[in-house]
C-alpha cells in the first residue's frame, strides 16, 4: 500500500510573507483572546501603513499610538537603518502615499541617529519623504515644535534638496498662504537652498518668496509670468470675472494666472460658469471632492464630461495616488447619478491589482464595532468601509469562486450579483454593517464558514475576542490576514501558509499568487 504517493499528496509550501511573529512570544489581543507578538519590522510596518498621526483609534488613543510609532522608528533607525530608510521612502511613494506617517518617521529617524552620533543617509531620508511643495514647511514645523529652533544640518539640507525639486510658481500660489506657520520664505531663510541651474526662473522665485514673506514692496520679477498674472487677476472686480465667464475666456485667464478654486471662491459664490471655467485646471482630487458642488451649481453636461473623462482614464487615476476608498466616499456624497458609472470605473482602475485566483476563496470582512470609527476626525471613512472595498472587490473579481461574509458576533453572507458594479456591491454590503452584532469573533467566523476552501482572506483589525483563528483550516491551506489598523498584538502565529498584510492599497494582493507559487514574499519596496 502506498503511504506517500496518493491523490491526496500536496507539496509542502514553506513560503513565508515578510510580516512575522516571534516564536513563543504570546500576548493578549485588545479583545482578550490569545495573540502573538510581532517582530519589530513587522510591528513598525503595519503601524506605519495604517497610522494617520494624531488620530484616535478604537483601542488606542492618538498619543499612545503616536508614541508607539515614534519609539519603534527611533529604535529601528539605530538597529536596522537601511531597512527603515527604505520603508520610509516607500511609505511616502505612490504605492502607500502616507504623508504624515512618513514625515514624522523621517524626522524621528534622523533625531535618533543624531542622538547616537550616527550620520550616513540622514539628509537623503529627509528629502525622500518630501513629495509635495507644502511638506518642507511641514517638516520644519514638526521638528521645531518637538525639538526646538535649532535645526541640524542634515534636516536643513534634506529640506533644501526638496525645495529645489518642488518649489515653482504654481506651488507657491497654492501652498504659500498666511495660514501656514512656515511660509515658503521662512523655509528658504532657514535652509538656504541653491536654485537649480536648469531652472532659470528659480532664483527669482526664491527672492520673491522672501520679499512676499517680509512684506517688501518690490515688483514681481519678469521671469515669473504666472505670479504676475495671478496678482493682476486678484485685483479684478467680481463683475469682470463674471464677464469673462459669460464670454468663455475665464478658463484661459485662470490657467495663465495659476488660480485655484479656493482662491476663485473668494470672489463670491461659485456659479456654474465659474466652476465650468475652473474644472479644466483642477486636479482629479479637487474634482472628486467637489462633485456635489458641481451638481448644486448646475454645471453643464459638457463640463461634467471633462471630470468623467478623468475618472475613467486609468493613467489619470494611477497618477492621482488616491486610496480606492476615496471613490466610495465620493459616491456616498455625490447626489447625482451621472457620476456613478465613472466612479465605478475609477474604483476599478485603482484596484487593478486585485487577482483572479484559482480554486475557491473564503473572504471574511470584519463589521465589528471596533472597525466603525473613522480614520480621522475630518473623514467619514471607517476601517469597515475600507475592508469592504477590498473584500467585496476581491469577491467580484472571483465571482462564483468566492464566498463573501461580513462578520462580527455572527456572519451574514453577501452574494454578488452577476454583472453588478463593484461600487454598487460595496455600497450594498456596507448597508448591512451592524446586522450581526458588534463583537470580533474571527475564530468563530472561520470555524463556521470554512468549508474546504483553497484559501481564507480575513480583512479586519485582527483583534479577535475568541481563540485560535486558524485552527479549523488545514495547515496546507493559506490564511491571509489583511490588517487595517496596525495594533501591536497579532491574532495568529505567522509562518508557512499563515500570512498578514497591511496597507490601504491593492498592491498587497499581488503577494497572494506569489506566496501560493511557493516563493517567499518580500517587502513591497524590494522588487
Amino acid at each position: 500500500m502506498s503511504k506517500f504517493n496518493t491523490t491526496a499528496t500536496r507539496p509542502a509550501n514553506t513560503a513565508t510573507g515578510p510580516i512575522g511573529t516571534k516564536k513563543n512570544k504570546t500576548v493578549d489581543t485588545h479583545e482578550g483572546a490569545a495573540g502573538f507578538k510581532r517582530d519589530k519590522r513587522s510591528e513598525l510596518f503595519l503601524l506605519a501603513v495604517s497610522n494617520f498621526v494624531g488620530e484616535n483609534t478604537f483601542y488606542e488613543s492618538a498619543d499612545a499610538r503616536d508614541n508607539r510609532y515614534q519609539k519603534l522608528i527611533r529604535e529601528m533607525a539605530v538597529k536596522d537603518p537601511e531597512w527603515t530608510a527604505d520603508m520610509l521612502a516607500w511609505l511616502r511613494g505612490p504605492e502607500a502615499n502616507m504623508r504624515s506617517a512618513s514625515l514624522v518617521g523621517a524626522a524621528e529617524y534622523v533625531k535618533a541617529r543624531l542622538d547616537k552620533g550616527l550620520h550616513g543617509d540622514n539628509r537623503k531620508v529627509i528629502n525622500s519623504v518630501l513629495q509635495r511643495a507644502d511638506e518642507p514647511g511641514e517638516m520644519l514645523a514638526y521638528w521645531t515644535s518637538n525639538y526646538g529652533r535649532r535645526i541640524p544640518q542634515p534636516v536643513k539640507r534634506g529640506v533644501a534638496d526638496a525645495v529645489v525639486r518642488l518649489y515653482n510658481e504654481r506651488s507657491l500660489l497654492k501652498y504659500d498662504t498666511s495660514s501656514k506657520g512656515f511660509r515658503f520664505g521662512d523655509v528658504i531663510d532657514l535652509t538656504h537652498p541653491s536654485a537649480d541651474d536648469g531652472k532659470a526662473w528659480q532664483g527669482d522665485l526664491f527672492e520673491y518668496a522672501l520679499d512676499r514673506r517680509h512684506n517688501r514692496d518690490k515688483p514681481i520679477p519678469e521671469s515669473l509670468k504666472t505670479i504676475q498674472n495671478n496678482e493682476a487677476f486678484k485685483h479684478s472686480p467680481a463683475k469682470i470675472i463674471d464677464y469673462l465667464a459669460d464670454n468663455g475666456t475665464l478658463a484661459e485667464v485662470l490657467g495663465e494666472s495659476g488660480m485655484t478654486w479656493e482662491q476663485l471662491s473668494g470672489f463670491g459664490p461659485m456659479t456654474a460658469a465659474r466652476w465650468e471655467a475652473m474644472i479644466p485646471t483642477m486636479g482629479i482630487m479637487a474634482q472628486i471632492r467637489n462633485l456635489r458642488n458641481f451638481d448644486e451649481a448646475g454645471v453643464s453636461d459638457q463640463a461634467a464630461q471633462l471630470v468623467i473623462d478623468n475618472l475613467t482614464d486609468p493613467i489619470v487615476i494611477e497618477k492621482s495616488r488616491q486610496f480606492p476608498f476615496r471613490f466610495l466616499s465620493a459616491y456616498e456624497h455625490a447626489p447625482s447619478l451621472r457620476w456613478g458609472h465613472a466612479l465605478d470605473k475609477a474604483l476599478g482602475h485603482s484596484l487593478r491589482n486585485i487577482p483572479e485566483l484559482p480554486g475557491k476563496t473564503l473572504i471574511l470582512v470584519d463589521t465589528s464595532g471596533s472597525m466603525q470609527s473613522s480614520y480621522n476626525a475630518r473623514s467619514t471613512m471607517a476601517p469597515v468601509k475600507a475592508a469592504a472595498v477590498f473584500g467585496v472587490a476581491l469577491g467580484v473579481k472571483n465571482g462564483a469562486n468566492a464566498d463573501i461574509y461580513g462578520f462580527a458576533s455572527g456572519e451574514f453572507h453577501h452574494s454578488v450579483k452577476r454583472g453588478a458594479s463593484t461600487l454598487t456591491e460595496i455600497n450594498r454590503f456596507i448597508n448591512r454593517v451592524g446586522e450581526k452584532g458588534h463583537g470580533t469573533d474571527i475564530a468563530g467566523a472561520v470555524a463556521r464558514q470554512y468549508r474546504g476552501h483553497d484559501r481564507v482572506c480575513i480583512l479586519s483589525d485582527m483583534q479577535s475576542c475568541t481563540g485560535n483563528i486558524t485552527a479549523p483550516v488545514p495547515a496546507h491551506v493559506p490564511v491571509y490576514g489583511f490588517n487595517l489598523q496596525g495594533y501591536a498584538p497579532a491574532a495568529m502565529r505567522l509562518g508557512p501558509n499563515r500570512h498578514e498584510f497591511g496597507s490601504l492599497t491593492d498592491a498587497t494582493f499581488k503577494l497572494i499568487p506569489q506566496l501560493e507559487a511557493a516563493e517567499s514574499g518580500n517587502w513591497p519596496w524590494v522588487k
